[in-house]
């Protein structure tokens, strides 16, 4: 393969999600960078690939960015793969793609799964116009970015941990009422998949009585 940066979006449950230039990209390239090279070797193994990989994610991302870059201009191929889904969505990647950029590495990015648009097409709120706000701080600054977002228009999409879900959906509930209509949607496209929708204090209760697990995406209607 050409000497490039390949970004291979990887199922986000369903191993059947995976498209078939994905796995031509995974077969061909010189080395995978993986986030977690366990959790993609057992992918890869599931695929019949054999490749090898480098561990590439947030802790080191500073320290190895030069040196990925360095081996493409050299010749070599890579593919960057997350977890799941799609590389840099909330996930390591985006420096990786700017140092390349500006180094003239050239980039090729593969469409694929991703968690938020089966979320977001699934809750039934406006998907004309949203957005994609991720993770919210854990302390610092989210009370300052809840407070923004009180005047957003658009659709509102969040990934959340189970952990701390009842607790954002208490806050959204503060900070945008308990009528606004939403949806809570975890372990998408696997074999206990969850769409939960209504107002945040009915979604509030329904989870209050419940064993969270799993990935979570939260979609807000904007005000």
């Amino acid at each position: 393969m050409n000497p490039k940066l390949y970004l291979v979006p990887t199922p986000i449950g369903n191993l059947e999600d995976i498209t078939l230039r994905a796995i031509n990209v995974l077969k061909s390239v010189d080395v995978v960078l993986a986030e977690d090279t366990r959790t993609s070797g057992n992918l890869l193994k599931h695929l019949g690939i054999s490749k090898p990989m480098q561990s590439y994610h947030i802790h080191n991302e500073h320290q190895t960015v030069q040196k990925i870059i360095a081996r493409i201009l050299k010749g070599e191929s890579m593919a960057l793969v997350s977890d799941a889904g799609t590389p840099a969505v909330s996930d390591p990647g985006f420096l990786l793609v700017r140092e390349c950029l500006k180094n003239g590495v050239e980039i090729e990015c593969l469409p694929g799964p991703t968690a938020f648009v089966p979320a977001l097409v699934n809750s039934g709120l406006p998907s004309d116009r949203f957005t994609f706000e991720g993770f919210l701080p854990h302390k610092k600054g989210r009370q300052t970015r809840l407070t923004e977002l009180k005047e957003e228009e658009r659709t509102m999409i969040f990934y959340e941990s189970p952990h701390r879900l009842l607790k954002s959906l208490e806050q959204f509930a503060e900070y945008f009422g308990g009528d606004r209509q939403a949806s809570v949607s975890r372990e998408l496209t696997k074999m206990f998949e969850e769409t939960v929708r209504g107002t945040l204090t009915e979604i509030i209760a329904y989870f209050t009585e419940k064993t969270i697990k799993g990935e979570i995406v939260i979609v807000v209607s904007g005000k």
